[in-house]
């Protein structure tokens, strides 16, 4: 109860604090730029960018141990199935950079003077960065206006960029969608907007702008893991059977039964198909839809979870490791096992694909996809490819083919009512969503 009650102390914080600080005594403008705004910000707040700048929402990277070693490692050279990754397509990419003009190697990470502050600290509502100009902002944004009116973050602040990564809205995550901006109590009962309100920062607590949470495409090693207990009690239930199950059954197992409520998300992108003048067959346009320059997408919203035992930790695919095209390459994969005492069930989306691989050397390519000599614009893989390669100085054999993928994604928001949580037939009935035996199970555990 005591946690509970702390945490509720927090979120009233948060939505009181969140309110627009007038900043219009200190800002008068008019700005020349984003920039300009920035260098008005540090005649006040100069620690605070010094802080900003050591955290991975500006560095793109950490040093963390990989797959057993140590390297530096984040969005600057992390690879996915959506658009593979940021390194040939940094203009586009860095839109969701807090930060202004990093286009190419050149960007200087020690100017203070292209810290975004307005990204995160904008309540207006009228701040958006433009996906064609290295993370600048949009034309139409009055810059004076947003930068007089700032204040604590809130959920739109951080929807913006991570609610639509991959392309769209609720592409990657499948539980971050802008349906969680303004979200009803079936949504998420901790974000209902009619409710408890929370702001993102009341889990991921935040210190010095370093925010805890950890993506396991980006943070494999765990680091800064948050979790359900920071709030609850580890046995939380009335029922001893039901406190029985958190010792190796997360909480978000039975409490997240469905994931992109509202919002679709993309389930699987195959590339093989981009650049053709006629889509394949099968295409209706809603599920699976089909651009020549995207290739083919499947959406899908009310999804039920994928179940997979997670210790916190995970493995990802480096850029160069060599890959066996005729099986599925995991990008991103939970670590843990039905042996290991650290490890819980957890829920998760898989995201499947199809992705373009040097057939010599056998590697996925970086691809290059964006720009005037893009493969969105020239629909030519030949040409993408060998800029993609020569961006990441990998070896190119000058032949490609397409290999299948897939890569998991944690499922941890858009927690349901505590009445619309799983009961005990949905993973111990005839019926059940549970594959034991995948999980390591000889038979249902109910069975004994």
């Amino acid at each position: 109860m005591k946690k509970i009650l702390i945490v509720l102390m927090t979120a009233l914080l948060c939505s009181v604090t969140a309110y627009a600080m007038d900043h219009s005594e200190f800002i008068t403008g008019p700005f020349e730029d984003a920039s300009a705004v920035t260098k008005a910000c540090l005649e006040c707040h100069e620690e605070q960018a010094d802080s900003f700048m050591t955290t991975p929402h500006w560095t793109w990277t950490r040093k963390q141990s990989v797959n057993g070693k140590e390297m530096e490692l984040g969005k600057i050279n992390a690879f996915n199935n959506f658009c593979t990754t940021t390194s040939s397509n940094r203009v586009h990419c860095s839109e969701c950079h807090a930060g202004y003009g990093w286009a190419d190697e050149s960007f200087d990470f020690t100017d203070k003077t292209k810290v975004d502050c307005l990204v995160c600290h904008d309540t207006t509502g009228t701040y958006h960065k433009d996906g064609d100009n290295s993370g600048w902002p949009k034309e139409h944004v009055k810059l004076d206006e947003v930068a007089q009116n700032v204040g604590m973050p809130v959920r739109q602040n951080c929807t913006s960029c991570h609610a639509l990564g991959g392309g769209g809205n609720n592409a990657k995550h499948g539980d971050i969608g802008l349906v969680l901006d303004y979200p009803d109590r079936s949504v998420d009962v901790h974000m209902d907007a009619d409710g408890n309100d929370f702001q993102c920062q009341t889990c991921h607590v935040t210190e010095n702008h370093k925010i805890t949470g950890a993506n396991m495409a980006t943070s494999p090693d765990g680091y800064n893991l948050i979790s359900c207990e920071q709030c609850h009690d580890a046995e939380p239930h009335s029922e001893s059977v039901l406190n029985s199950h958190t010792r190796r059954v997360a909480c978000q197992t039975c409490h997240i039964p469905v994931y992109a409520k509202e919002d679709a998300t993309q389930m699987d992108w195959d590339w093989s198909t981009a650049g053709r003048e006629e889509p394949p067959e099968g295409i209706d346009g809603k599920v699976v839809r089909f651009k020549r320059s995207t290739g083919t997408q499947t959406w899908k919203t009310n999804m039920v979870p994928s179940y997979a035992w997670f210790n916190g930790k995970s493995g990802v695919y480096l850029m160069g490791d060599k890959i066996d095209p005729s099986t599925v390459t995991k990008m991103a994969y939970p670590l843990g096992n039905i042996s290991d005492k650290t490890a819980k069930i957890h829920p998760f989306k898989i995201h499947t694909g199809k992705q373009v691989y040097d057939t010599k050397n056998l590697y996925f390519i970086t691809n290059h996809i964006y720009g005037e000599d893009g493969l969105w614009t020239t629909y030519d893989w030949e040409r993408s490819v060998k800029i993609g390669m020569e961006t990441s100085k990998l070896p190119y054999s000058g032949e490609f083919g397409f290999a299948p993928t897939e890569m998991y994604w944690r499922i941890d928001h858009m927690v349901a009512p505590k009445e619309q949580a799983l009961g005990c037939l949905d993973c111990h009935g005839d019926e059940g969503r549970m594959d034991w035996a995948a999980l390591g199970y000889a038979k249902n555990p109910l069975n004994r």
